[in-house]
């Protein structure tokens, strides 16, 4: 484990970091006595509620102990090494990455059972997967394969190294329209018998993603979702009857963030061998306020969640509010280097005086209408002139799809309930 790269030194050219205070190790963050809305901290800046935080890491994980399956939290969500350290804390599996690069950092920060869950063909990241392997004894990694022409480069830089050990894959299963994966089961069944006579490779499981096909309407959603784990099966049952698979333990991987319950049940296929099943869902650890909220809301009904029970939005964005050029807009001083904006626009969730320790709610009509580099247009009703935003307020933010604000950032204070700061968290993008 690299220390280093879970306790670094911050300084002030890190964004948000105060910039008359000297350098702290991450460590220390928690120990300087700031507060977001007292000024310390120069806005904008994003945060993490501690609270929500802790309760999703436990949620989560429970509900996959629930269905019998494990987690292996998708890691680029957050690129945080302090992250990964907390969930495999609280009972994770392992760790997904989508690079050799990602992969790379989890190895330095701790990770030993690890998925790629992306195809893998570069020499260069064949090279770099076959390193860690020799510099690590205890560590997996296990990627994914989708196509004969990928499992030919595969073997063809294997014979070229002199054939040194062979790669753990598991097979992908992808539908029309969609990303990677094999789109028909005669060709998933072709590759996986190819993948069986390489000397390169070793089929130790199957892998999909239902995550693109999500609507947030369960009925949809239900019949999608349970249209691909059949394929999964379906090719599994085929698998085993040919003897393909190349392990004591088989592995079985799904789940975004979006349907994750109507694919963690059907992660444990009856096989006669001894099946590992693992979600892979990443935005849970902080969820969100926009995309996520949505989609988990359908899940919170299909599971019967009270409210408040399931995940709860742990990322927010703080600015200042920089001027009020004209009637009912006020332009905040945030914009697309600082927050998310390819799901949906932020949403004004919390306000607080210049001056004032209390963040209070928002008027229903105000909204982030647009976005630019470092400007946000925030418009509201007529109606609610009279609680217009001041020059200087400062204006809390929720934010749609977390991976898109992790990677804006090269680290975050979290805070507790008062915005106090408690800890930090750095990324490693």
């Amino acid at each position: 484990m690299n220390d280093t790269l879970l306790d670094p030194q911050l300084d002030a050219s890190y964004k948000g970091y105060p910039r008359t205070q000297p350098p702290r190790a991450r460590s220390q963050i928690g120990q300087a006595g700031w507060n977001v809305l007292a000024g310390d901290l120069p806005l904008p800046i994003a945060l993490i509620r501690r609270d929500a935080l802790a309760h999703n890491l436990a949620w989560m994980q429970q509900y996959a102990r629930s269905q019998g399956v494990d987690m292996a939290p998708h890691g680029k969500t957050t690129m945080s090494p302090q992250l990964f350290a907390r969930q495999l804390d609280a009972g994770a599996w392992g760790i997904t990455f989508a690079t050799v690069a990602q992969l790379a950092i989890g190895v330095a920060a701790g990770a030993r059972r690890t998925l790629i869950a992306n195809q893998v063909v570069a020499d260069d990241d064949l090279a770099g997967i076959r390193g860690l392997l020799a510099a690590h004894a205890d560590l997996r990694v296990v990627f994914l394969v989708d196509s004969l022409a990928q499992l030919a480069l595969i073997d063809d830089w294997h014979a070229r190294q002199g054939r040194p050990g062979v790669f753990e894959v598991m097979l992908e299963i992808g539908v029309a329209g969609g990303r990677t994966g094999c789109r028909t089961q005669d060709e998933a069944l072709a590759l996986a018998r190819a993948v069986r006579a390489s000397a390169a490779t070793r089929l130790v499981g199957i892998e999909c993603y239902e995550g693109q096909g999500a609507t947030g309407q369960s009925a949809p959603d239900t019949a999608y979702a349970n249209t691909l784990m059949d394929r999964v099966d379906a090719l599994a049952r085929a698998c085993v009857a040919e003897d393909l698979f190349e392990a004591d333990e088989l592995l079985f991987s799904a789940g975004g963030s979006a349907i994750f319950d109507l694919v963690a049940g059907r992660l444990r296929p009856t096989l006669g061998r001894p099946v590992r099943g693992l979600l892979r869902s990443g935005c849970y650890v902080t969820h969100d306020h926009g995309f996520y909220k949505r989609m988990v809301d359908a899940v919170d009904q299909r599971l019967g969640c009270d409210c408040g029970e399931g995940l709860r939005p742990a990322l927010e964005v703080w600015a200042t509010v920089q001027s009020r050029p004209e009637p009912r807009l006020a332009i905040v001083a945030v914009g697309r280097r600082d927050i998310s904006f390819d799901l949906s626009l932020p949403v004004p969730i919390a306000r607080a005086a210049r001056g004032s320790l209390a963040p209070a709610g928002v008027p229903a009509s105000w909204a982030i209408t647009a976005l630019n580099d470092q400007h946000a247009y925030l418009r509201w009703e007529e109606a609610d002139d009279a609680l217009a935003p001041a020059v200087g307020e400062r204006i809390g933010l929720g934010i749609s799809h977390p991976c898109t604000t992790f990677d804006k950032w090269r680290w975050m204070p979290v805070v507790d309930e008062s915005l106090n700061v408690v800890d930090a968290i750095t990324t490693q993008f």
